[in-house]
């Protein structure tokens, strides 16, 4: 039945990845207690939302903004504005700080006997033959 289903919503959301997309807020907002268009059937969720989609007992475009609403994500981000800066370096309160260099991670007693091992250059001929 659902196979039936999703050919005659194909007709009314011709790409089937914005066919999912709409089918999945649908079955969303039913879920959540939104009213059936259709006899439930003894169906789930997902193939109700695809029979009302394609009984058009729905409206689409109401469903694409809820859609589109849903997967906005919205960041305030604090930066100063460049006018404020542009004022504080004007008037001298933006100052310079310092900037701390990290002190050095200690060193492994084998880091450490690095530089007295030979180099490969220093090595005698012969020395890696058997």
């Amino acid at each position: 039945m659902a196979r039936v289903t999703v050919e005659d919503c194909v007709e009314r959301i011709p790409n089937r990845f914005d066919l999912v997309l709409v089918a999945a807020q649908r079955s969303r907002d039913i879920a959540t207690g939104a009213s059936i268009t259709v006899d439930r059937d003894n169906d789930k969720n997902p193939v109700v939302s695809l029979r009302e989609i394609a009984d058009e007992t729905v409206p689409l475009a109401e469903l694409q903004d809820q859609l589109i609403r849903n997967m906005q994500r919205h960041v305030d981000v604090d930066e100063p504005e460049e006018v404020d800066m542009m004022e504080q370096m004007s008037n001298g309160t933006l100052e310079d700080k310092p900037v701390e260099e990290p002190e050095p991670e200690p060193m492994s007693p084998f880091a450490r006997a690095l530089p007295d091992m030979p180099a490969f250059e220093d090595m005698e001929p012969g020395f890696f033959e058997d």
